[in-house]
This record gives C-alpha cells, sequence and structure tokens, in this order.
C-alpha cells in the first residue's frame, strides 16, 4: 500500500466503514424487532417495529453520506495532485544584491520669524 494513491486509499477505507455502519444499523434494526415480537400491546409493537424501520433507514442516509463525502474528498486529492504536477517547477533563484537605494534629501529647515510688535 505504499505505492498506492491516496485517493484509492480514501475510497477503500470508506468501503470498509460503509460496512461497518450498516451492519450496525441492521444490528439496531434486529434489536428493535426482537423487542417488538416480545410486545404484548398492539400499539408497543408497532412502535417497535417503527423504530426498526427508523433505524435502517438513518443507517442507510448514514452510509450514503459517508461514501459521498469520501467520494469528494478522494475526487479533490487526486485533482489536486494532477493539478500540482502539470504546475511548472519554479527555478530557485540565486540571491542577488539588493539595488542601492537612493537617499532622500534633507528637508528644508524652517526660518524662525521673530515676530516682535
Amino acid at each position: 500500500m505504499a505505492d498506492a494513491d491516496l485517493d484509492v486509499i480514501i475510497r477503500q477505507v470508506a468501503k470498509q466503514q460503509n460496512k461497518t455502519l450498516l451492519a450496525a444499523a441492521k444490528n439496531r434494526r434486529d434489536h428493535y424487532l426482537a423487542l417488538a415480537a416480545k410486545a404484548t400491546d398492539a400499539g408497543k409493537k408497532e412502535r417497535f417495529k417503527q423504530l426498526a424501520r427508523h433505524a435502517t433507514e438513518h443507517g442507510a442516509f448514514a452510509a450514503k453520506r459517508l461514501l459521498v463525502s469520501a467520494d469528494n474528498t478522494a475526487d479533490s486529492y487526486a485533482r489536486s495532485m494532477r493539478i500540482a504536477a502539470e504546475a511548472p517547477i519554479a527555478k530557485a533563484t540565486v540571491a542577488k544584491k539588493p539595488a542601492p537605494v537612493a537617499k532622500k534629501a534633507a528637508p528644508a529647515k524652517k526660518v524662525a520669524k521673530n515676530k516682535k510688535a
């Protein structure tokens, strides 16, 4: 993996996390369905089934957002590396002596006037 591009690694990690996230959502759904099966009241049973549907939905949405975010990140990285590879390499500038700075003329002295009446 040392020679692999970072964008490929980003996508692989996202796929692994996606599988883990979907498995956790499925476990949560199964938990709520088990509670629904044990419920004696019809209202509680329906509530647990609804929670199971919501757990599955939210898990799928989170997994989708994770994949989209990882794809955007991987594409951005690949694009920036492509642009950097195409950019011209700046030549190292040799240190030059600074140009002599012209001295400014000294300001004219003010002549004090005597104000005697």
